[in-house]
């Protein structure tokens, strides 16, 4: 991915056009300097290594797009600019998140679940709605799942399990809760496979992982005096991986009842 030769600036510089792809296309370099409080020869910098000549061309394909996503969506014509800014921002999230699947770890993460005897899920907080629906669908496809939201439960269960024939689900949005990130550690020590499902590719869990669904979630929040944050990328990520674990089983299957 070219992304991953961006230096750390420019890294921040690029999720920020991401995140205000609406408003880039009246906004000069000059004043994207002062809003992101960068340089422009960053900016420049940033968008010779993502492929664009300069700032000028990148400004003109986000001008194109907002264009088609006008055209394309009617809704955008008609409302105002914050409402607008919620309806890309949750396009930016959905669009990213799909861009950034890696096809290798899905098939990796589809033969460990399913040869695997023992399945456990740990979330925390809202990601708990989120392995709700993952328990219910193991299940209608004859998994031994267990779901754990419990911090206590999961420090300790995560000392105990053990064996290649068992895999952890990890749910975290950010990464870095605690006893999370220590059931992981636990988890490693035991050898045991662990999947996580997160947006943070730097958060403390992910050195303890063995396999990343790796969403793309926007900084902006709607709720800023609570600590509620979409976990839109995580559903995104969830849903493919169950949708394609299906196929894939139930492909299998009706392979093996034809040779029988």
């Amino acid at each position: 991915m070219l992304s991953e030769s961006l230096s750390t600036s420019e890294k921040y510089l690029w999720q920020y056009v991401q995140e205000h792809a609406s408003d880039i296309v009246d906004t000069s370099i000059v004043e994207l300097s002062e809003r992101a409080n960068v340089s422009t020869a960053t900016i420049v910098r940033t968008m010779k290594k993502m492929g664009y000549s300069g700032y000028t061309p990148f400004r003109q394909e986000a001008i194109r797009k907002l264009t088609d996503k006008t055209q394309d969506f009617k809704i955008l014509k008609e409302t105002n600019h914050e409402i607008r800014a919620a309806i890309l921002k949750n396009q930016y999230e959905v669009d990213n998140t799909i861009s950034n699947l890696n096809i290798g770890v899905m098939e990796d993460a589809i033969q460990k679940v399913n040869n695997a005897k023992h399945v456990y899920i740990f979330a925390r907080g809202l990601s708990n709605l989120i392995g709700e629906d993952i328990l219910l669908k193991f299940e209608l496809l004859g998994k031994d799942v267990q779901l754990h939201d419990d911090p206590n439960i999961i420090k300790t269960l995560s000392k105990q399990i053990n064996g290649s024939d068992t895999v952890v689900l990890f749910l975290t949005l950010n990464g870095n809760t605690p006893e999370l990130v220590k059931a992981a550690q636990s988890l490693s020590k035991n050898e045991v496979t662990t999947i996580t499902f997160t947006c943070n590719s730097t958060s403390d869990i992910i050195p303890y992982s063995d396999l990343i669904f790796l969403g793309v979630k926007s900084a902006e929040s709607y709720f800023p005096k609570y600590e509620i944050r979409s976990r839109l990328p995580l559903q995104i990520l969830t849903r493919i991986f169950l949708d394609a674990f299906a196929i894939r089983i139930q492909g299998h299957q009706n392979l093996t009842n034809k040779k029988a």
